[in-house]
């Protein structure tokens, strides 16, 4: 279950209604942007924690609040696909017919970055990864403040990614000035992040899938890192490829097979948790919900239509650490959408795994 912590805070953290307020919560956002503080925003995506992407003072401040490890790379995000030049040493091949795709959107594309981009954007690398977000508040933002914004997920670093301005508050209440609210975010994961530096690879995995990026420039690779840990010692080249990510307080365990066999397996853990005196709690599909009749369980969405589970993922988990100190979450076939929502599910649960399919 959620543990609070003490802490003194820095700031009294304003939140402004982009719904009601938008114009002017921009523009205060923008000024705060531009005097080197951090503002969370909305985007399509999840909330991002933003700051001047080219003052390396201020991105410094991201990693403070954060609580975040300093070699662990942002996302540099503009109102415009000319904002490239500025950021990139040069255009890829493939980058212009992307962007003309899928920008604005849910892709970010990393390139060899210019000189203005600051060695703590990019963790040290030579390489940036850019995005320009759908969501209209998020880019109102980027061009008020007139800089590209560096900005990782709205949250404490570990935790499950903030979809809401609540889950902002919770996370960084006191530590930031300001928080536009825009209600909940479109898709509920973070973008896709595909490099361009050599052959295309996606480094990991969202709403934008390697089959929508292969029909479009061919051949994609995917890491190896999206699916099992990065071995001691490997650079982090994207957000999100850390070990430990996503994560709740609560235990996590994902459990793989198929409905059946993984709602077996998962009665079975839950049973013993209780036993053993914990709470725990089913993350479920509608496919097996009729399993768990008279246990604490809740309905992500539907296998067959993986994009609803990725859009309540990091909801549901924070929800139910409120409730729970384990969670029981269903895996399912890491294809199409299905390979976000398992990066994601391996990644809070420390890739603590139990195959459904085998005895014991």
């Amino acid at each position: 279950m959620r543990r609070q912590q003490e802490e003194t805070p820095e700031y009294r953290t304003e939140i402004i209604s982009a719904i009601r307020q938008e114009e002017a919560g921009t523009i205060q956002a923008a000024k705060l942007i531009q005097a080197g503080e951090l503002v969370a925003f909305p985007t399509e995506t999840v909330y991002g924690l933003g700051a001047d992407g080219l003052n390396a003072e201020a991105v410094k401040k991201i990693f403070v609040a954060k609580g975040r490890p300093s070699d662990n790379p942002l996302i540099e995000h503009i109102a415009k696909k000319s904002d490239v030049r500025q950021l990139w040493r040069k255009i890829p091949k493939q980058a212009q017919l992307l962007m003309d795709t899928f920008w604005p959107g849910p892709l970010t594309l990393i390139a060899q970055k210019s000189d203005c981009v600051p060695d703590e954007v990019t963790a040290g690398l030579d390489t940036v990864a850019v995005r320009m977000p759908q969501n209209k508040t998020a880019r109102a933002l980027i061009s008020k403040s007139g800089v590209p914004i560096a900005a990782p997920s709205a949250n404490r670093s570990g935790r499950p990614s903030p979809t809401t301005a609540q889950h902002v508050k919770d996370d960084l209440d006191g530590r930031i000035p300001l928080i536009i609210d825009g209600g909940s975010c479109k898709y509920g994961l973070e973008s896709t992040v595909l490099s361009l530096v050599g052959e295309p690879t996606i480094l990991r995995p969202g709403a934008i899938t390697r089959e929508m990026l292969a029909a479009l420039i061919g051949e994609v690779r995917v890491a190896e890192s999206i699916l099992k840990p990065m071995q001691e010692g490997e650079t982090a080249a994207s957000p999100g490829m850390k070990y430990l990510h996503y994560s709740p307080n609560a235990e996590v365990i994902a459990v793989l097979g198929n409905p059946e066999q993984t709602a077996k397996r998962v009665l079975a853990l839950y049973r013993k948790a209780e036993a053993e005196g914990k709470t725990p709690e089913i993350a479920a599909t509608e496919q097996t919900k009729p399993f768990y009749k008279g246990k604490r369980f809740v309905v992500l969405g539907d296998r067959n239509e993986p994009e609803t589970l990725c859009a309540s993922l990091f909801s549901a988990l924070r929800d139910m650490d409120e409730r729970a100190d384990m969670i029981l979450a269903e895996g399912i076939p890491a294809e199409d959408e299905g390979l976000a929502y398992m990066n994601r599910l391996l990644r809070a649960a420390g890739f603590h795994v139990i195959d459904a399919s085998q005895n014991g």
